[in-house]
C-alpha cells in the first residue's frame, strides 16, 4: 500500500513521514493555506531519503512554470488537479499524478488519460482538493478503474484508512488535513496513519 502525505511544510514533517514508511511527500504550489515556494520545498527535498518520492501539486499552471518549479524544488512526480488536457500531461517530461474528484468525471475519461496513477478525491468541497471530506468508497471500488493505478484521498485520517482500504481497494491513499492538529502537521497522527495504512499496526 502507497503512503502520500501531503502538503508539507516542514522538514520535521517530512523526516517523520520518511521514517515511518511514506512512499510519497506532497508540496502545495497552488494558492492554499499550505503552498509554499520551490526554495522552502528544495530544503526539504534535500533531507529527503531516495526512497521517499517528492511530489509537486499544481492547479492549471504553465508547463514551463511546472517544469522550473520541479528543477528548483527536486520534485520526482507531478500531480495536476486542474483542468490540465491529456496531452498536456503527456508533454511532462515527469511521471503525472492526476486528480480526479468522484463522480465529476466519466469513468472513460479517467481510465483514457495518459497519467502513471488516478488520484480519486471526494466531490464535495469549494476547493480542487484539499476539502477534508469522504465520499461513498464503494463507488471507487465499482467505478471500473485499474486498482494498481488508483490513489484513494479525500476526509482520510488515521481511523478510517484501514476500513478504506478495504472498501475501496486502491494502489495508495493520500491524506494531508486528516493527519493534522489545529492547522499543522502532527507528528504522532502520521506516524498513525502510514502503520494504519500499511497494517504494521
Amino acid at each position: 500500500m502507497y503512503v502520500k502525505i501531503c502538503g508539507m511544510t516542514t522538514v520535521e514533517a517530512a523526516k517523520e513521514a520518511a521514517y515511518a514508511g511514506a512512499d510519497f511527500i506532497g508540496f502545495v504550489f497552488a494558492p492554499s493555506k499550505r503552498q509554499l515556494t520551490p526554495e522552502k520545498a528544495a530544503a526539504i527535498s534535500k533531507e529527503m531519503p531516495s526512497s521517499v518520492k517528492k511530489v509537486g501539486v499544481f492547479v492549471n499552471e504553465t508547463k514551463n512554470a511546472i517544469i522550473e518549479t520541479a528543477e528548483t524544488a527536486g520534485l520526482d512526480v507531478i500531480q495536476l488537479h486542474g483542468d490540465e488536457s491529456a496531452s498536456f500531461a503527456e508533454s511532462l517530461p515527469f511521471p503525472v499524478i492526476k486528480a480526479f474528484r468522484m463522480g465529476k468525471h466519466d469513468t472513460s475519461e479517467i481510465r483514457s488519460y495518459p497519467c502513471h496513477y488516478y488520484l480519486i478525491d471526494s466531490p464535495k468541497g469549494p476547493n480542487r482538493g484539499g476539502n477534508g471530506t469522504t465520499f461513498d468508497w464503494t463507488r471507487l471500488a465499482d467505478a471500473g478503474l485499474d486498482p494498481r493505478k488508483t490513489i484513494l484521498a479525500g476526509g482520510l485520517n488515521p481511523v478510517n484508512v484501514q476500513s478504506a482500504i478495504s472498501i475501496a481497494k486502491p494502489a495508495g491513499v493520500d491524506v494531508s488535513s486528516g493527519v493534522e492538529t489545529d492547522g499543522a502537521k502532527d507528528l504522532k497522527k502520521i506516524n498513525q496513519f502510514i502503520n494504519n495504512a500499511k497494517m504494521k499496526g
